[in-house]
């Protein structure tokens, strides 16, 4: 909780309110389940490594405006924003308090930006940009996820008792994630509060991988302990086994988009061209899956999320021979590559993936080099630096009072 002063200035009583001293300081090291470390560096080093990438995605992207702090989405042209570098900028900095003394300052001013600029359809969530196009002011799930999970890891680093409640702060976005962005009956996120639940293209059954933050929903359960967040669990783990399974998948990746056919009950890939390009292919959405469900791997020791990420690694493993460079920027589920480049937004959540796993130490390290100080625009670098976070044992999962029960309270798609 934060510090109060009290002082007594020519009979004059004066009150100051410093920002609290955080519970978890950067570096945390964190003990993670089954998992390796980088071995060509030392702790200390690779502590160091992240403090230069942060310094360097602070100038980048961080835009200071009145009171409030904005990521903004390219480094040369930084009018615009998204809610997911919201999301993203707000766990980053999180984790870096201690390190960085003004943590604080600048997690409250990401937030209140965030605030100032709410969804058109539901206040309680966040427009998916900044600024907002005509008619196009909606919620994107990812960034609502990821806000209301730095909303917890701040009220673990500091207390609920300063300028914002968090607790309450990130109550109120849960529950409204809940109600507006999660199926009712399939308990997938919906691609934002824009999705009408039976629409004839997007509706409940139609979902984007890379918004299964498994270790998130599991914090969320834990907080509020509203038993739905145990069937997205459950429906989300379903989903991407499903497609790492088709016949027609030669990779064990997953596609961007996919929806649940109810004649197979089985999920498949979309369109081609379902929302965005590529879509039914591992592409710029997809590309986050490893670091999002290997963290839960390592943190929960989840032993279904383990096994998804671990094929997705051991496909990667053998079609680069061993190289991270050999990795590509997009893949269709035949094998076949679509961007024959190498970005850190591929190679770097393949980084966590291979830290679960620990027959895979070259490869991680090999992973290591590559992205340790690798710097391209907003978007690589922020995965980048949220999964340096991971690999070098600084990132961590708020802990609440309920346990997660194995198997949910009502089976989707039963």
């Amino acid at each position: 909780m934060p510090f109060i002063i009290v002082i007594f200035l020519n009979s004059i009583l004066l009150i100051t309110i410093l920002e609290a001293k955080p519970n978890y300081p950067f570096p945390s090291h964190q003990n993670y389940y089954n998992s390796i470390s980088v071995s060509e560096f030392s702790q200390k080093t690779v502590d160091n490594h992240v403090k230069k990438f942060y310094d360097i995605w602070k100038k980048d992207f961080l835009v200071k405006e009145a009171k409030t702090y904005r990521i903004a989405s390219d480094k040369k042209d930084k009018h615009r924003t998204v809610s997911e570098g919201q999301g993203y900028g707000m766990m980053i900095v999180a984790y870096m308090a201690g390190y960085d003394k003004d943590a604080q300052e600048i997690f409250d001013g990401l937030y209140l930006f965030a605030k100032q600029h709410p969804s058109a359809l539901h206040k309680e969530l966040m427009t998916w940009q900044v600024p907002a196009k005509k008619g196009e002011s909606d919620s994107a799930f990812d960034g609502d996820g990821d806000i209301a999970f730095a909303l917890l890891l701040a009220d673990k680093q500091w207390g609920s008792h300063g300028k914002i409640n968090y607790k309450k702060e990130a109550k109120r976005r849960i529950d409204a994630i809940m109600k507006y962005t999660i199926g009712s009956k399939s308990f997938l996120p919906l691609l934002g509060d824009w999705v009408e639940e039976d629409g004839k293209k997007y509706n409940q059954y139609t979902t984007r991988s890379s918004d299964f933050m498994i270790s998130h929903f599991k914090t969320f359960y834990a907080f509020t302990e509203d038993k739905r967040w145990i069937n997205v669990v459950n429906a989300t783990q379903k989903a991407l086994k499903d497609i790492q399974t088709l016949p027609q998948n030669k990779t064990a990746l997953v596609s961007d988009f996919f929806y649940y056919d109810h004649k197979k009950k089985h999920f498949l890939p979309t369109k081609r061209t379902f929302l965005e390009k590529e879509d039914n292919s591992y592409y710029y959405n997809a590309c986050r899956v490893p670091w999002r469900i290997g963290v839960d791997a390592m943190l929960n020791n989840d032993p279904k999320s383990r096994q998804i990420v671990q094929d997705m690694l051991y496909w990667i493993y053998k079609r680069t021979q061993t190289k991270a460079q050999n990795i590509k920027s997009g893949y269709r589920l035949d094998g076949s590559v679509i961007g024959d480049y190498a970005t850190t937004a591929f190679i770097a959540p393949f980084g966590v993936a291979a830290k679960s796993d620990q027959n895979m130490q070259k490869f991680l390290d090999d992973i290591y080099t590559r992205i340790y100080n690798r710097h391209e625009n907003y978007y690589e670098d922020s995965i980048n630096l949220l999964c340096l976070l991971i690999i070098s044992e600084n990132y961590w999962q708020p802990k609440y009072s309920a346990k997660m029960e194995s198997n949910s309270i009502q089976k989707p798609f039963g």
